[in-house]
């Protein structure tokens, strides 16, 4: 049974507890370890280990304490190179090659962003629960095949930034930008349909801009089309 608690999520700080009920883990540490610490009521210690996406300070800005406190924390070469922080506790690990951690067996994939190098995930525990995490990216090239759940990105719709555009409220050249670093409600909704969701429990929605979402509209259009138990934290 998959718990996910969303800690922190958002431009200022991103960061997500997951665990299979053995093996805890940490999805980004974008937030102060105090702050991490205060979340989990300071149960730190069984935490298995870190994923972090890319080197944006809102994924990454705890990586120095998460280090010195003991945790290992994985991530792409390009990122660990990008962030610049020598450490026996940041593990490199490349795209597309497995590797344990606890009852995970955790898959990296390349993914769509404005960095050196950034990643998703997929998680798959030893009972035949797959997650799927995926955050910063304008599209997901591939397919994925028996997930359960599936935390992704929906940082804004395109006619809420278009609307928001044309009253000025957002700058026009924002638009070039989000495009092609960040996931759109309209490319969420298509690359759930491109995918396999028998099996999916929850969706959940991260990451939406404060400006060009709305929460309620997103929901509601996950789950008309897909009919699954969805959450916007």
């Amino acid at each position: 049974m998959i718990e996910i608690k969303t800690l922190a999520t958002g431009s200022t700080g991103n960061c997500y507890y997951v665990t299979d009920g053995t093996t805890p883990l940490l999805l980004e540490c974008g937030i102060s370890f105090k702050n991490i610490q205060k979340a989990l009521n300071f149960k730190t210690s069984v935490i298995a280990g870190v994923l972090v996406t890319h080197e944006h300070k809102d994924h990454c800005k705890a990586v120095s304490e998460v280090a010195d406190r003991g945790l290992n924390i994985y991530m792409s070469p390009g990122t660990k190179e990008a962030i610049g922080i020598n450490h026996h506790r940041i593990k490199v690990v490349e795209n597309k090659k497995r590797f344990k951690l606890g009852t995970w067996t955790v898959l990296p994939f390349d993914v769509q962003h404005d960095v050196s190098e950034p990643f998703g995930f997929l998680l798959a525990n030893e009972v035949g629960d797959k997650l799927l995490f995926a955050t910063d990216t304008f599209y997901v090239r591939y397919r994925f095949e028996g997930l359960t759940h599936i935390m992704v990105e929906a940082n804004y719709s395109t006619e809420i930034l278009n609307e928001n555009i044309m009253t000025g409220r957002v700058h026009d050249g924002m638009k070039r930008r989000l495009i092609k670093s960040h996931f759109s409600l309209e490319n969420v909704l298509e690359f759930l349909k491109a995918n396999d969701l028998s099996r999916v429990q929850e969706i959940h929605l991260l990451h939406l801009s404060d400006t060009n979402s709305d929460e309620a509209m997103f929901k509601k259009a996950v789950q008309e089309q897909t009919g699954k138990l969805v959450f916007v934290p």
